[in-house]
């Protein structure tokens, strides 16, 4: 095909891509390459290359000779490595249900030193409503001016703040005032009721203002409260500023947020929410976020997919780099991949004895998008194909440490939510002795002191019928922070 540009990889897509995807592909490469939005060296003739490319693909003709013109589809070497890890090497033929579980894992091919770290876009949202007062609302104020003391040369930061109104408190600059910032976050004062979405739009819409794909756009909410009766157009601004390529990650304070809320809320754009017990402990979350944001190595990371026939996927927990659970629903979002920790992600499968009729049962096909800042051109999206092969027997070869490890620690988080079932359905007998249960498995996990929090929350649900707010949030968040994953899996 001599010195001819690869279409297909120019906009992105796979070479079985339909005309809807052809288009769709074409019209988000040309918003952001366009000559009058982006003035970037050499991104002009890239811009032609896509119209070229369009030009070709979306005619049945020229399509068709440039198609013939190709030589046979070769593995691409992504800059996304993918490995798989499964709980069996093979699926017996039975005549009953079966469960599998499968590891997906995806990190940057190239070492995480050799990739340039991105400039972020970042807007910190912080309750200043009246139950913020003293310590807690003095300590973000500590980390919000340690924040913008060690800002990078490039990074923009802008702070909203809010109670039953929102206020732009430090608009984003290329060149900011450091010193007119920290008076600014000086002057903050609690004050007022809780409505997030006032905050949560504020900070949304400033971080729009200087929306760039080589930007990490996130916005950051800290809040100790309950919102009331927003919490819809809260949910539903999140799934815009998903759609944007703006991530959300929440931070909860205290005891008396809602933490199923905030969790649905950073979920939409692949982030989760983390619980603060001490208002001492804000600093380092805001440095660890930071921190993270700045290794981003690729991000709006999205997974499309479609469960086999016979086949039911009951459970998506992603492990890393935020551990939560995942609504079973397509697409997802799965947020970003570090340049130094992998996107690992582990799904419970449900086999029905329809599925082990052949000599291999496929189990999910899809599809991982994402978008590496760095670079001008989207990346083709790598594809997901999850089967395993029939036997007549049972394979005995143990899975990889990685998924063991992950399933012991995913078994722990699961035991708690089932704990808040049995509560919910009034079985707080079984919820207690659930928690018990829990106890003995972190010991022998050596985590006595969240095994020590476990039994006392055991001990207040026998006398209370109910959870305490921050021995629940200990309990959820604790275990959830257990979750790790590591090892060799095999690359696709």
């Amino acid at each position: 095909m001599s010195n001819q540009p690869d279409y297909y990889a120019l906009l992105g897509i796979f070479r079985d891509a339909t005309n809807e995807e052809i288009k769709r592909a074409y019209f988000e490469a040309a918003q952001r390459l366009h000559p009058d939005r982006n003035e970037a060296p050499g991104e002009t003739e890239i811009f032609l290359d896509v119209q070229q490319a369009y030009d070709v693909l979306s005619n049945i003709e020229k399509k068709a000779r440039y198609d013939a013109s190709l030589s046979p589809e070769e593995k691409v070497l992504a800059p996304i490595v993918q490995r798989v890890f499964y709980s069996r090497e093979s699926v017996v033929r039975l005549d009953e249900t079966q469960l599998i579980y499968t590891l997906l894992e995806w990190k940057p091919r190239q070492n995480g030193n050799e990739v340039i770290s991105p400039p972020l876009n970042i807007c910190l949202v912080l309750d200043r409503s009246t139950s913020m007062k003293g310590t807690k609302i003095e300590m973000v104020k500590a980390a919000t001016l340690h924040l913008v003391r060690n800002l990078r040369e490039g990074d923009l930061l802008s702070i909203v703040t809010f109670s039953d109104r929102a206020n732009l408190l430090v608009p984003a600059s290329v060149k900011p005032d450091r010193w007119k910032m920290e008076t600014q976050v000086r002057t903050i004062l609690p004050d007022g009721g809780t409505e997030i979405l006032q905050g949560l739009k504020a900070g949304i819409k400033e971080v729009r203002k200087n929306l760039a794909e080589e930007r990490i756009n996130h916005v950051i909410l800290l809040t100790d409260g309950q919102t009331y009766g927003d919490e819809d157009g809260a949910l539903a601004s999140a799934e815009e500023a998903a759609k944007l390529g703006i991530g959300i990650s929440g931070l909860g304070i205290g005891k008396d947020w809602n933490d199923a809320f905030l969790d649905e809320l950073a979920a939409k754009t692949g982030s989760s929410s983390r619980y603060i017990v001490e208002p001492k402990e804000i600093q380092d979350f805001l440095e660890d976020k930071f921190k993270q944001l700045t290794k981003v190595f690729a991000e709006n990371v999205e997974m499309k997919f479609e469960v086999s026939a016979n086949i039911k996927l009951n459970y998506i927990f992603r492990l890393q780099p935020n551990a939560t659970n995942i609504p079973i629903q397509s697409p997802i979002q799965l947020g970003m991949i570090l340049r130094d920790q992998p996107l690992s992600l582990l799904l419970e499968l449900e086999i029905n004895p329809k599925a082990v009729l052949r000599d291999e049962a496929s189990l999910l096909a899809g599809s991982l998008e994402y978008n590496i800042p760095s670079q001008a051109l989207p990346n083709q999206p790598m594809r997901i194909l999850l089967k395993r092969e029939i036997t007549e027997n049972a394979n005995l070869t143990p899975p990889a440490p990685a998924l063991i490890n992950a399933l012991i620690k995913l078994n722990l988080y699961r035991m708690q939510e089932k704990a808040q079932k049995d509560v919910d359905a009034g079985k707080h007998t079984e919820a207690a002795r659930r928690l018990q249960h829990l106890a003995t498995h972190l010991i022998s996990q050596g985590e006595r002191s969240m095994a020590k929090t476990v039994l006392l929350e055991a001990e207040h649900l026998q006398q209370k019928q109910d959870f305490s707010e921050d021995g629940r949030k200990n309990i959820k968040y604790g275990t959830r922070a257990l979750l790790l994953s590591t090892g060799k899996g095999n690359e696709l």
